[in-house]
């Protein structure tokens, strides 16, 4: 795993100073290696964390004839099978990594290559002959890619923070990014929380020349129409699924450093860990995180499943004074608003497994969206069955069995429920019926917003945007597998891949891997009939069926447990840092000019008071206290600069003429 950065086009001031400190910034990213490829058109620039190919992979690499020049963050599993492919046409390697291997398939093939990769990856390629940068990023977005205009240059990076140090480069942040965050907790790519800044898409490539900038799409999650899934029948899914998840962990597996996994305690890491077991019976090493409030703690579960595949675990136990004193360091590795403390224990644990001297863990990420995990799914068809009696008293509360953990549902009677959950209940022909209800509750975020930023925000509905997104059929689509198409394009890629995924891991060198992600799962599993994700309300059905007698049964047939962390404990304002008091403090908002100074101060007196806090609650404080940061750290810059001393020493420097 790697950070990548780069310019193209008329660069003013010294090109190897400007990339060096944009490495600088990233180095968490790839503390083992660094290089720099300099030229009058394009210049790039990465930093390496070695996994693959540990003595010859450095970058930046080139194509035997050196017309091509590529760096590259990710990891391309069957980049074997790909390299014989290319010998049999001819190709010669000097190398044995993956990026020699991409390099020399963009010459063979073009973009098209993006095709035949089986991996995670944001790619830069510069084309010396045509003068031409490419850019590309893999089918779901797990590697982070980002880039800016400035002046007369295009500027990427792997990280936004690599362009703070761009003299005279300054950002600022979007309203509209901000209403996108509080509704649907991500902001809608290809745009990011800074008006300067943008994405490039999950599934696309761009193209950059002197002619200007093109983006195209490569992959799209493909969906069948309603009743025309290829696999009905459990056990000839089951058994394809076997074979291609088999495959999707061995290719996991491929590395020249040792692979653990996370255990959660739940199915998905469970099962990863089986096939793991399956495919190595060597010990394998496995991480968890544990809370010190029981509310959110599954450390008996994970002791269960360390214990079932005899694995050699570590769980490290995460207190709210941790995730208090965490927090800012969180939110500039995000570089996004979150609403949730949840980024923080991950943060911690894979800050264990690096302790452990180990760079890469498979993870169960993706099976939730995939296979009908979350309650979302369940919450939609029972909310779809009682819009069909929509006067029913017994409906209505089925949805308390769906969050235990949530005392205000758990507990409240059928009229309670009816106000909460009966949101536009008849609007079951809304293309976006299942997240309704979910955006409606966070939006209510934004009324912390200032006056000031609400009359700039006059009549601007994210919503309408995002139906503008949606693919061209959605209509035809299932209602699981809309809500499924919703999860996998906004929540998954903006918030849970991001925020949980890549940049907790990478703020402590650690590559995450993710089978359930490899593009032939999501394939297959969206041709899966609705009835073997989500059979009746019992989520992963398909996954449950297969693995009975595989994993422990405690841990397949315990409830849906959602991923959660302490909010409330956390932000008791006696208990905050000096510099998180400071983000909250009246002087700071009214200067911020974000939120309404009034508003904020009433939600703290309750938080401070312990009056009835909700849910909403803790996600506006959360939220606030994000982008208060942000604005603190990326648009006042109160960062350390960085001194000559600071800046790395480059491993590898190619100067073109």
């Amino acid at each position: 795993m790697c950070g990548i950065v780069g310019f193209y086009g008329d660069f003013k001031g010294d090109k190897t100073h400007a990339l060096r400190c944009m490495l600088t910034r990233i180095r968490h990213r790839g503390p083992d290696e660094s290089g720099v490829f300099l030229s009058r058109k394009c210049s790039l620039g990465s930093v390496r964390l070695s996994i693959i190919d540990l003595e010859s992979g450095t970058m930046p690499i080139s194509n035997q004839n050196e017309s091509l020049w590529i760096v590259f963050n990710g990891e391309i599993y069957n980049h074997n099978e790909l390299r014989e492919e290319l010998v049999h046409i001819g190709y010669q390697f000097s190398t044995n990594s993956d990026t020699e291997v991409i390099v020399n398939l963009y010459q063979e093939y073009g973009p098209s290559f993006l095709n035949k990769l089986n991996g995670q990856f944001a790619i830069a390629i510069y084309d010396k002959v045509k003068k031409q940068l490419f850019l590309g990023r893999d089918r779901v977005g797990i590697r982070p890619l980002y880039y800016t205009r400035f002046k007369d240059s295009f500027i990427f990076a792997s990280e936004i923070k690599a362009f703070l140090d761009i003299p005279d480069f300054n950002l600022s942040i979007s309203p509209e990014a901000i209403k996108q965050y509080f509704t649907f907790w991500t902001a809608l790519s290809p745009s990011t929380l800074f008006k300067e800044v943008s994405e490039v898409p999950p599934g696309c490539f761009m193209l950059i020349s002197e002619d200007g900038n093109q983006i195209e799409r490569y992959w799209k999650l493909t969906i069948p129409r309603q009743g025309e899934h290829t696999f009905k029948d459990l056990d000839e899914a089951t058994s394809e699924f076997e074979k291609l998840f088999t495959s999707a962990v061995e290719l996991r597996l491929r590395a020249d450093v040792p692979v653990g996994a996370y255990l959660s305690g739940g199915i998905d890491s469970s099962i990863t860990t089986s096939f793991i077991k399956k495919i190595n019976p060597s010990n394998l090493n496995t991480f968890s995180i544990g809370f010190d409030e029981k509310e959110f703690d599954e450390s008996s579960y994970q002791k269960i499943a360390s214990d079932y595949f005899g694995t050699k675990h570590s769980s490290v136990i995460c207190s709210s004074k941790e995730i208090t004193d965490e927090f800012k360091e969180v939110v500039w590795h995000c570089e996004s608003p979150i609403l949730r403390t949840a980024p923080t224990p991950m943060k911690l644990l894979a800050k264990n497994v690096r302790e452990h001297n180990m760079k890469v863990v498979i993870t169960g990420e993706g099976a939730d969206e995939l296979l009908g995990g979350y309650n979302i799914f369940k919450e939609t068809k029972i909310r779809r069955f009682w819009a069909k009696d929509p006067t029913s008293r017994i409906r209505p509360t089925l949805l308390s069995k769906l969050y235990p953990y949530l005392p205000q549902i758990k507990n409240s009677n059928s009229n309670v429920l009816k106000l909460f959950f009966g949101y536009k209940l008849n609007e079951t022909e809304s293309p976006i019926y299942s997240h309704l209800l979910r955006w409606n509750n966070t939006k209510r975020i934004n009324n912390y917003l200032s006056e000031e930023l609400k009359e700039l925000l006059d009549g601007y509905d994210p919503i309408v945007d995002l139906m503008n997104q949606l693919a061209e059929d959605f209509e035809d689509f299932d209602y699981l597998s809309r809500a499924q198409w919703l999860e996998i394009n906004l929540f998954m890629s903006g918030y849970l891949l991001s925020s949980q995924g890549d940049r907790m891991a990478m703020a402590n060198s650690v590559e995450g891997r993710y089978p359930f992600l490899d593009h032939r799962i999501i394939e297959f599993c969206m041709q899966l009939s609705p009835d073997l994700k989500l059979n009746g309300l019992n989520e992963k059905f398909l996954l449950k069926k297969m693995m009975k007698g595989r994993i422990p049964n405690v841990i397949l047939e315990r409830s849906k447990q959602a991923y959660r962390a302490p909010i409330r404990s956390v932000f008791q304002f006696d208990n905050l840092s000096e510099y998180l008091k400071r983000m909250l403090s009246e002087e700071e908002i009214i200067k911020s000019k974000i939120f309404s100074i009034g508003h904020v101060t009433k939600l703290l007196d309750r938080m401070t008071n312990y009056q009835r806090i909700s849910e909403i609650d803790n996600m506006a404080l959360t939220g606030i206290l994000s982008i208060q940061i942000l604005n603190d750290l990326f648009i006042n810059k109160s960062i350390p600069k960085l001194n000559e001393d600071d800046l790395l020493n480059l491993d590898k420097l190619i100067i073109e003429s």
